[in-house]
């Protein structure tokens, strides 16, 4: 690596920073146009290691979807168009099925009736395996079957595709056999935990049936079961999954989801005081060979986050809200108002952090002023014709790396957490066009997505109802 590209990765990790003064904040930093559009890796075949990191928490890898895919497609990952325009269809099926699952749509119009040990997994993304972007290795049943598992903050249920399998989409492991496991057992219709799930029933009058429909068209049916799930060296038992037996949809490549939200019947829910609900994530940066990490635990609190306070919504209990109150340009705050981000009382509108969606998602009344700000902010760079969902790009082939205004985020509070550059400008073709990673939502819903995560250690204390940024890069 060159001088000048070590001096600007030291001045990207600086300017990742999250402040709490409110005349601090840098006005630009560096984007490295080659490096991004270059810096993608032939990727080693995923490993299983799991990790003791000797501080009272289990460690797995979380990765992104590029790296399952990389084995069989290794030419997906140098092609940014074709990478890029998959995940934006994705995405675009991903936030309507959020909008179909709120109050309202997430608008804010009229007025509606209405302990273990602490342990982890590493993260990997899934790009171009379904609608999952982050994977999870874990061990389903005993002995334990490895099974991949798409991560999902906004989902409240464990689940995998078992057999007999009806219907199955492609994955990469063999499809769980519960007949093979010693720790299964299926849950009655009469018990408790069948009255937890929504659109419950009967199996030949005996088992519980469970359900769930994603919105985007996928899906998932079967039997509800208590089964053992294992994390590295880490066995918790009686967990309720859903063990799917009719399964459709974009999670072709994994063998279920691992339902992260603030519902009781999530994995973070099931646990409860085990862990405090507890959990951390780093979600690694697009088309690295790295791997980021998914860890649960009062451990998993670091020490020097900057702590922002999560918002319940009774209404949408699954997602975690956070009190988002501005943004910033240039080191320059936008004039919207505080309202437009606001949680109302009959659970409209607010901000959702979510890791299934790739794009941040703005009502146009703050998304509008925001994007004019940066584009009055880069006169300089030369501007391209709109890519997908989005309208802000710039032709950036011929530059080794370019002068950007920071991009931040205001929380209610004071706390100010600005993105590194390749967090809101990103190559969508390999010619060199980038554009501004935001984009104009129909409704009242804000959405922070997985694109402006990344890099970033984010940290969820469920017990005191806070969200912490930092303060780690990944």
């Amino acid at each position: 690596m060159s001088l000048v590209a070590i001096l600007v990765t030291i001045l990207q990790l600086a300017l990742c920073s999250i402040a709490i003064a409110t005349n601090s904040f840098p006005d630009f930093q560096l984007l490295n146009v080659n490096e991004t559009l270059t810096g993608t890796k032939m990727f080693m075949p995923l490993g299983l290691s799991e990790t003791d990191d000797h501080r009272g928490k289990w460690s797995l890898k979380l990765v992104h979807r590029d790296k399952l895919l990389s084995p069989t497609d290794p030419s997906t990952l140098h092609n940014h168009g074709r990478r890029f325009h998959a995940r934006m269809q994705r995405d675009v099926k991903r936030v309507a099925s959020l909008l179909r699952r709120l109050p309202g749509k997430g608008t804010h119009d009229g007025d509606a009736a209405y302990q273990v040990n602490d342990f982890g997994s590493d993260v990997v993304s899934g790009m171009d395996q379904g609608s999952g972007e982050y994977f999870v290795r874990i061990g389903v049943g005993s002995p334990p079957r490895s099974q991949y598992m798409v991560i999902d903050s906004g989902s409240d249920i464990v689940w995998v595709q078992c057999q007999p399998c009806n219907q199955c989409y492609r994955q990469s492991d063999p499809v769980f056999d519960p007949a093979n496991s010693a720790s299964f057992s299926g849950v009655s219709c009469g018990s408790s935990v069948c009255d937890r799930i929504d659109n419950s029933g009967c199996n030949a009058g005996r088992y519980c049936r469970y359900e769930v429909m994603y919105g985007d068209g996928s899906y998932t049916k079967g039997t509800l079961a208590l089964e053992t799930l294992t994390f590295g060296r880490t066995v918790v038992k009686n967990v309720a999954i859903g063990c799917g037996h009719v399964n459709r949809g974009m999670f072709i490549g994994a063998a279920g989801l691992l339902g992260l939200g603030g519902g009781s019947m999530s994995l973070v829910g099931q646990l409860g005081g085990q862990t405090g609900g507890a959990f951390s994530y780093c979600l690694v940066s697009r088309g690295t060979d790295a791997s980021g990490s998914l860890v649960f635990g009062r451990g998993t609190m670091p020490v020097g986050a900057t702590w922002v306070p999560l918002l319940r919504n009774p209404r949408a209990p699954s997602f975690y809200y956070v009190g988002l109150s501005g943004l910033g340009v240039g080191g320059v705050r936008v004039p919207i108002s505080e309202d437009v981000f606001r949680l109302t009382e009959l659970g409209y509108g607010g901000v959702v952090m979510d890791t299934g969606t790739a794009v941040t998602r703005l009502p146009s009344s703050a998304y509008n002023p925001f994007r004019d700000a940066f584009i009055t902010q880069t006169t300089n760079l030369p501007r391209a014709s709109k890519v997908s969902i989005f309208d802000t790009c710039y032709n950036l082939s011929g530059f080794v790396s370019v002068r950007v205004p920071t991009v931040s985020f205001y929380f209610l509070g004071g706390p100010v957490l600005t993105l590194p550059a390749r967090n809101f400008l990103i190559p969508v073709d390999n010619m060199g066009t980038f554009c501004f990673a935001f984009a104009p939502s129909g409704s009242g819903l804000s959405i922070i997505g997985n694109i402006q995560q990344e890099g970033i250690q984010i940290s969820f204390d469920g017990a005191n109802g806070f969200v912490g940024f930092g303060p780690n890069v990944c």
